[in-house]
């Protein structure tokens, strides 16, 4: 029976509740934000079968990487629509060509990441992008078996713990017809944490109504309450390409009555300066597991990687036109035999490479010094963003500092280009 002591050995990828013969496991969401899950042990009947397909407990040896290569699409558009390389939507579509199914992640109308399944190319689009939240899998890995044994050919893409999860729910079991796509990983912040923040910043969240609810409940309930039915958001993305691939936006969208006003803008913000992903880039937030992840490189046996290239900006700037350079891993034959087949430019590199400025290949990473005082902050009701502000707070010299080196990068890639910062930082020795 799966009983969970220690947090950080639960993914919550879902295979135990979706194998369970008799549904008597659930996912509850801890005060975090973030499932884990829960038997009702009078109906269990300790089977085991749970355990048997946790990936946590059942890790299998190592793949070794076959090929690393950064790749572009060659249609500026769909690469543009794309996080990085744009590798995604032509292997989606090679397989829906083929009559097979898609398996990715969308948002919901509350705007949050739910795992689905697309037989049409029209509904790959949604699953286009990255939304760095973990998905809520559902059904997905007993779908995606349902496909596979009428003969189906099934593209699954997930993070390297949803991988990990699909393959020990199949016990394993090799399909000729299963592309299992996994992709560098930062790591997944608290849904709860981003429902709360949606709901701070567009509409919907009542700090007295709930310290209120928590006062009657005698439980936290700051993380639970959604987006309101009147919430102006049409669309979400976390890797708007507007300002380039490598200067990259968070853009909300507002709800559009008619195509006229499709491109009013909510809120814009690089990268770096989202409250938001600020936290999430600083580790503040990230699941537990996350923290010491075992379901990484080459573990989940993922037919291919996907992820950035960002070595590009170092290693390979003739390739690199800020439009994006994706970073594909060719970790097993049939990975090959799919890429092979798609039309893209590729440029052959190497581990050492596609490590540059990459942390999605780290499986160890310190949580943040601050992250018990992020939850206690928000419990408190302080805002996501204050709270966050808080945790990072750095000196007025420090903000100072960065802001500068910040503007006297940009004049000298504006006046000798980024083969010419790459030079004076040689001369620096940095």
């Amino acid at each position: 029976m799966i009983h969970i002591t220690d947090k950080k050995n639960c993914c919550g990828c879902s295979a135990c509740v979706q194998r369970c013969p008799k549904q008597c496991i659930r996912l509850e969401e801890d005060t975090e934000g973030f499932l884990y899950p829960q038997v009702d042990e009078e109906t269990c009947i300790k089977c085991g079968l749970c355990e048997k397909v946790c990936p946590i407990l059942n890790q299998a040896d190592k793949l070794s990487v076959l090929e690393v290569l950064a790749v572009k699409n060659p249609d500026d558009g769909e690469r543009m629509n794309s996080s990085s390389g744009g590798v995604f939507l032509p292997l989606a579509r090679e397989v829906i060509n083929q009559g097979g199914v898609v398996f990715g992640a969308v948002y919901d109308e509350s705007w949050e990441v739910h795992h689905v399944y697309a037989e049409k190319i029209e509904d790959v689009y949604p699953m286009m992008g990255s939304k760095y939240l973990q998905s809520k899998i559902g059904n997905s890995f007993k779908d995606a078996e349902r496909f596979l044994k009428q003969g189906r050919e099934v593209l699954f893409v997930g993070s390297p713990c949803q991988i990990a999860g699909l393959r020990t729910y199949l016990r394993n079991k090799q399909y000729p017809n299963l592309l299992a796509v996994d992709f560098l990983c930062h790591g997944v912040p608290s849904p709860g944490v981003w429902r709360r923040y949606l709901a701070e910043t567009y509409g919907g969240y009542d700090a007295k109504e709930q310290s209120r609810l928590q006062a009657t409940d005698g439980k936290n309930t700051v993380l639970f309450q959604s987006l309101n039915a009147k919430s102006p958001i049409g669309d979400i993305k976390f890797r708007d390409k507007t300002d380039g691939w490598k200067k990259f936006r968070f853009v909300v969208r507002q709800k559009s009555a008619s195509k006229a006003d499709q491109n009013s803008v909510l809120s814009s913000d690089i990268h770096y300066d989202n409250p938001f992903m600020r936290g999430f880039l600083s580790d503040i937030y990230l699941r537990p597991s996350c923290y010491e992840c075992k379901c990484k490189n080459g573990v989940n046996h993922s037919d291919l990687t996907i992820g950035d290239y960002w070595a590009a900006r170092v290693t390979d700037l003739d390739f690199d036109d800020d439009k994006g350079v994706g970073l594909v891993l060719v970790n097993t034959s049939k990975g090959k035999e799919y890429f092979d087949k798609l039309n893209m430019m590729v440029r052959k590199s190497d581990l050492d490479k596609a490590h540059l400025c990459n942390g999605g290949f780290n499986e160890h990473t310190h949580a943040h010094p601050k992250r018990a005082l992020f939850f206690a902050l928000i419990y408190q009701g302080k805002t996501i963003k204050d709270a966050v502000d808080i945790c990072l707070k750095i000196s007025l010299s420090s903000r100072v500092k960065n802001k500068t080196k910040r503007l006297v990068k940009g004049v000298v890639t504006q006046v000798l280009g980024d083969k010419g910062v790459k030079v004076i930082k040689t001369a620096l020795g940095k």
